[in-house]
């Protein structure tokens, strides 16, 4: 059995692991030239982890990984804290810099597996994909390639992200030290997670009222936006800062075309405050290589259309520029831990499923 999966993120190179261990011949074909992954930071929770032990790879995953405390530890911009991480019952995240686990993955697929520098053109319900160098046939084509995936607009067409809000993000230089915090201000929030290395990623979130605003210095306008934030002296240490647009995408009625289904950012862009979008990603990778495409609507349409909706919620609620919205969310971080805990138990106590009997 053949299977092409377009892109070779994270996500996809999960899939080509699992559908390698399920016994499928598989080629991945990625457009870019030389295979990486661009990006900051990233946190892998329990549930993709236990997704990971499933391909092999959990515990070289785990060995890797950062501990990171960011959501427990949530605090006011002056740095006075609503909450605290309780080592007795909190669990932390993993993280990591995304092109640490990228590589970490990748290196795990036969050599000959990933064809760089070969951007998928046209894909059909019935297997056949046009690519830069030539065409394919295949029983099973897994669209892993983005939100702006090209297999989602040959077969789902007219699918267009929406605008949420603005991020800037950046890695320190080595030599800084935090156990990850999480700071709400009005209309913003700042996330610090260590990921290695003497390393910590950071995000400024802040609500625009439309796409496309762009500054002519991006460290000076996160300094401007953060003045006398605890979390200020940390744009001394940081050499470089991306902004960009954080989009998602509405709920597709199906992730399933003939013999071709999507992944991921293809299939369920969401914004990043519920922590899951790779997480998700690497759920819906072993979840397809173990029920096959006939199960993997009834599988995966529900949970991940719940966590986007949650995640767009979460996104709104928290930087809402309201004094009242702000003075109830200020209230609402300092509720029980234990209610924080059952919220997570609901998302991360996924398990993924075993193939069918005989397949």
């Amino acid at each position: 059995m053949k299977a092409v999966v377009a892109g070779a993120g994270i996500g996809g190179v999960t899939a080509a692991l699992a559908l390698i261990n399920a016994g499928w011949d598989v080629e991945v074909l990625e457009r870019a030239p030389e295979l990486g992954e661009v990006g900051a930071g990233l946190s892998i929770a329990p549930n993709a982890l236990r997704a990971l032990d499933a391909v092999g790879v959990g515990e070289k995953v785990r060995a890797a990984a950062t501990p990171s405390q960011a959501a427990y530890n949530l605090c006011l911009p002056s740095g006075e804290f609503l909450r605290r991480f309780d080592p007795a019952h909190d669990t932390p995240l993993s993280c990591f810099h995304r092109a640490d686990l990228h590589r970490l993955l990748a290196a795990e697929l036969p050599r000959d597996v990933v064809r760089t520098g070969c951007a998928v053109r046209e894909v059909t319900s019935d297997g056949e994909v046009v690519h830069d160098t030539g065409r394919v046939t295949a029983d099973l084509v897994v669209g892993a390639d983005g939100i702006h995936s090209a297999v989602r607009e040959a077969l789902w067409p007219g699918i267009a992200p929406h605008f949420r809000y603005t991020v800037w993000r950046g890695v320190t230089e080595p030599g800084v030290e935090s156990a990850g915090t999480f700071t709400f201000g009005r209309g913003a929030y700042f996330l610090v997670h260590p990921i290695g290395g003497g390393r910590l990623y950071w995000a400024l979130a802040v609500h625009e009222p439309r796409p496309g605003i762009r500054y002519d210095d991006d460290l000076a306008e996160v300094r401007r936006r953060v003045r006398g934030w605890h979390v200020e002296p940390l744009l001394d240490v940081t050499p470089k800062v991306l902004h960009n647009d954080v989009t998602d995408l509405p709920p597709l009625p199906s992730y399933v075309r003939g013999r071709v289904a999507l992944l991921g950012d293809a299939a369920h862009a969401m914004t990043p405050d519920m922590g899951q979008g790779a997480c998700q990603a690497i759920e819906d990778a072993v979840t397809l290589a173990a029920v096959g495409l006939a199960g993997y609507d009834r599988a995966r349409l529900s949970r991940t259309h719940g966590i986007a909706r949650m995640a767009r919620q979460k996104g709104a609620m928290a930087l809402t520029t309201s004094r009242l919205g702000y003075a109830l969310n200020r209230l609402g971080m300092r509720a029980p831990a234990s209610v924080v805990r059952k919220q997570t138990e609901k998302l991360w106590s996924w398990t993924p499923p075993t193939a069918p009997a005989g397949a």
